[in-house]
């Protein structure tokens, strides 16, 4: 039995929308919203603490239309939520298990790599074949 999960009833004129959407392609696009690295840096600096724009911008190395852009797609995804203080706005993941999904990914990672230099170091020390 596929998973499905409810995501809108009616469209903005009435006409009824896909009443629900698969599982797997609402991970699909939540991997795809995760796609860029200008977001995973900023997911990651928030996984830290919460950060102001004008604090983060140094630390991604981006013009701030550019970081401005990228938070809108997390904010849209709700992956972060923000509060105004002021004239700042800062912003926060709206949930701990982002930072956790970014910490398995390090892993994954970090296994694969791993993986791959063993297979370099083992073709570096065999003989070629004459």
């Amino acid at each position: 039995m596929k998973e499905r999960f409810r995501v809108d009833e009616m469209g903005s004129h009435g006409r009824a929308t896909q009443a629900s959407t698969p599982l797997y392609q609402l991970k699909s696009e939540f991997f795809k919203t995760l796609g860029h690295p200008v977001r995973i840096r900023v997911l990651e600096l928030l996984s830290v603490r919460e950060h102001a724009v004008a604090e983060m911008l140094p630390e991604v190395g981006v013009e701030a239309a550019s970081l401005s852009q990228q938070l809108a797609v997390l904010r849209k995804a709700n992956l972060v939520v923000t509060r105004r203080e002021g004239s700042n706005v800062y912003y926060s993941l709206s949930d701990s298990q982002i930072a956790e999904l970014l910490r398995v990914a390090r892993g994954i990672l970090s296994g694969v790599l791993e993986g791959q230099a063993e297979l370099l170091a083992n073709l570096r020390a065999s003989r070629p074949i004459q």
